[in-house]
């Protein structure tokens, strides 16, 4: 049965959820992670408004961060791993279809949020990795290129040098050595962009060059649907930034859309999502002193309606938004003071 816009789903007899709200929103709305800010989203939603369906106008956002040396986190210039290869992760979902597209451990290829793309429409996997990701990529036409720039391997090699008192590495010393380069060290950079459109159709991006510095092969939460992204196309779509281990163990942006699904305002559902990970991190080495957390964690969030928010672990942070109003960048929820 077609149903109409603001018509409710009730639930069945006996059920205790919630009934799911569909509407359509007035105007679309897209969020981003705080280096989507203005470009990204602004980007997005232009593209939304001139018809693009939301999965390429999130991906097309996002592909600009991507392309930008300067931003060592994800991309061309992204941080690389411990033996100085930059490895790329990302996933795509389009809520419309419901189908989802990843690759990680990506090398080579400076836009793996097109090659998600690309894995999602061609292909009937969701998830391809390594030496298979970039074999898909260059028979889809992408092409390969050098991702560690001067400037990040500059910052790769300062750190190297700089890791052990026990190692035969000296530290470059000069005008080649960025001033700012110890504000990289163990870094988790990110972008990541959802999008809901004029007909309450929902789509999400993320991408990354993951942990700065990381055991060769590390994967994180980016290109893991429910993880570093989720879409609900009856709901709402939510991704994240942060300490991707403790987002991958609680499953982190699918709770969010669970919590939106059970009826919160996305902000609230983000600060619940968070609430999840504090309860559930209790390793002692992932402590600090008075039993928080010692690394934090975003959560960027939209629902069906054109609500939108964000929330963190600990404040402090801000996220990106456009909407009618023009891209500008609010402040995320801290669940904690930092």
């Amino acid at each position: 049965m077609m149903l109409g816009s603001g018509c409710l789903v009730a639930p069945k007899s006996g059920s205790a959820a919630a009934p799911a709200v569909l509407r359509t929103p007035k105007h679309p709305v897209v969020v981003a992670s705080a280096n989507g800010h203005p470009a990204c989203v602004q980007t997005a939603l232009e593209k939304i408004l001139a018809g693009t369906p939301a999965i390429d106008a999130v991906v097309a956002g996002v592909t600009l961060v991507e392309d930008d040396p300067n931003d060592h986190s994800v991309g061309l210039g992204g941080l690389p791993n411990e033996d100085g290869e930059v490895e790329l992760d990302a996933s795509v979902m389009d809520g419309k279809s419901g189908l989802a597209g990843a690759v990680c451990s990506l090398r080579r290829i400076k836009n793996p949020s097109q090659v998600a793309l690309a894995v999602m429409r061609y292909t009937d996997h969701v998830l391809l990795s390594g030496e298979g990701a970039r074999a898909f990529a260059r028979a889809h036409g992408f092409v390969e290129q050098e991702l560690l720039t001067p400037e990040a391997r500059e910052i790769w090699l300062y750190w190297k040098s700089t890791m052990s008192d026990k190692d035969d590495w000296l530290p470059k010393t000069g005008k080649d050595v960025p001033a700012n380069v110890k504000a990289f060290f163990g870094i988790t950079g990110t972008i990541n962009c959802c999008a809901v459109d004029r007909d309450g159709n929902l789509a999400g991006v993320t991408t990354t060059s993951g942990l700065a510095f990381k055991i060769p092969g590390r994967v994180g939460d980016s290109p893991l649907i429910g993880a570093g992204l989720f879409v609900d196309n009856g709901v709402g779509a939510a991704g994240s930034t942060g300490r991707g281990e403790a987002n991958i163990v609680t499953a982190g942006s699918h709770t969010v859309v669970e919590f939106m699904r059970a009826g919160k305002h996305p902000k609230d559902a983000c600060l619940a999502a968070c609430k999840r990970i504090v309860e559930s991190t209790r390793a002692p080495h992932l402590l600090r002193a008075d039993g928080k957390p010692d690394f934090n964690v975003n959560y960027y969030a939209v629902d069906r309606q054109g609500r939108y928010g964000g929330a963190a672990l600990f404040d402090g942070g801000s996220f990106a938004v456009c909407d009618v109003k023009g891209p500008r960048t609010e402040k995320l929820e801290g669940l904690f003071d930092r």
